[in-house]
């Protein structure tokens, strides 16, 4: 994708562009319809249950049903509402979620936009991605999304700052910002991916883990899914929300879970890189290495994604205090540590 050269003709460029991001839309969709069924099934099976298993083989065609059923549901708007911030809030979520995704590289290449600020990029977008879900609190006019939406506010600044710690051990560590540039570093073997490598696994093995419960405050996600907590907010920020609008909230939701699971791989495990040498690939046609590696970097996406749906199984949600505790006082203090020991074996270690 973005190792295509493009013709000197705007016309022939401008096609191309909006055929890769078409491409990867219509991708992260059916990405996200079986990644919705997947974690609905890793529940079931926890708790001994079978889970969709009715529409299509082995209920393979459940999301699509959801969909067709969430489409042609009335779109009830509740009359104190200001009905245009109301049905423009799903929409800003939606777009930011999916705008996210122009600098992940999936493959050597392979990635729409390969900017050398991808690292900060992707803070904004997620920054942004915020006032989707407070416009639609406030909009709804009614007290518990209103609740729900200053939770989210807070909970995702939060856990944003340790996020943007913990992305500056990285950019330490590799020099670059430019997310293709991290991976390509981290080649040669597990050994030498961020969270593995000596003699820094001491240090950023622990932050890759912070970095895995961070994204799951982020995203809103079990045990941290206090802005939607059904036990004293009926449903958060999106209780007044059906049909369509609903259905775009979840989608922006999901679409963020697996982009982060995506920038996991990306920043701590290696990316599209195998966890073994794997220099015979260079003997291959180009298309085939390029398969290989969109393998691995699948392959770790979806390990992240299975280990999201098993803490949503298995750990009981936090109550808010605990959630801002662990937030300022555990993991801001912890990332602020790792910066300065990142830091200072680059200056001091790194350089002999």
């Amino acid at each position: 994708m973005g190792g295509i050269a493009y013709s000197n003709n705007p016309l022939i460029w401008s096609l191309l562009t909006l055929g890769q991001i078409l491409l990867i839309v219509v991708i992260v969709l059916i990405t996200v319809a079986f990644v919705i069924l997947a974690d609905r099934k890793i529940w079931a099976a926890v708790q001994w249950r079978k889970g969709p298993n009715v529409v299509g083989p082995f209920g393979l065609l459940q999301s699509f049903a959801d969909l067709l059923k969430f489409v042609l549901k009335e779109l009830v708007i509740p009359s104190g509402a200001d009905k245009f911030v109301f049905l423009l809030a799903p929409v800003i979520s939606v777009v930011f979620s999916f705008a996210a995704w122009a600098v992940m590289p999936f493959a050597p290449g392979w990635v729409i936009s390969n900017l050398n600020v991808g690292v900060l990029y992707l803070l904004a977008i997620s920054s942004l991605g915020v006032y989707g879900i407070i416009m639609g609190g406030w909009a709804s006019n009614s007290k518990y999304p209103f609740l729900g939406a200053l939770r989210s506010a807070a909970q995702m600044v939060s856990y944003e700052v340790s996020i943007g710690f913990i992305l500056i051990t990285v950019i330490l560590l590799s020099g670059s910002m430019n997310l293709s540039t991290i991976v390509e570093q981290q080649n040669g073997g597990f050994w030498h991916w961020h969270a593995f490598a000596l003699p820094t696994i001491v240090v950023m093995f622990p932050m890759s883990v912070m970095f895995f419960i961070s994204f799951l405050a982020e995203t809103n996600r079990p045990p941290f899914d206090l802005p939607e907590a059904e036990s004293e907010l009926v449903a958060g920020y999106q209780v007044e929300y059906s049909s369509t609008a609903y259905l775009l909230l979840m989608l922006a939701e999901y679409t963020n879970i697996v982009l982060m699971c995506c920038l996991i791989s990306v920043l701590f495990f290696g990316g599209w890189h195998a966890p073994f040498p794997d220099d015979f690939i260079k003997t291959w046609p180009p298309i085939a290495a390029h398969l290989w590696a969109l393998m691995w970097f699948v392959i770790k996406a979806m390990f992240w994604f299975f280990m999201v749906a098993m803490v949503k199984a298995i750990v009981p949600r936090y109550r808010y205090d605990q959630l801002m505790r662990l937030g300022w006082k555990v993991f801001l203090p912890a990332s602020l540590v790792g910066v300065v020991l990142v830091a200072a074996w680059r200056v001091f270690g790194a350089q002999g």
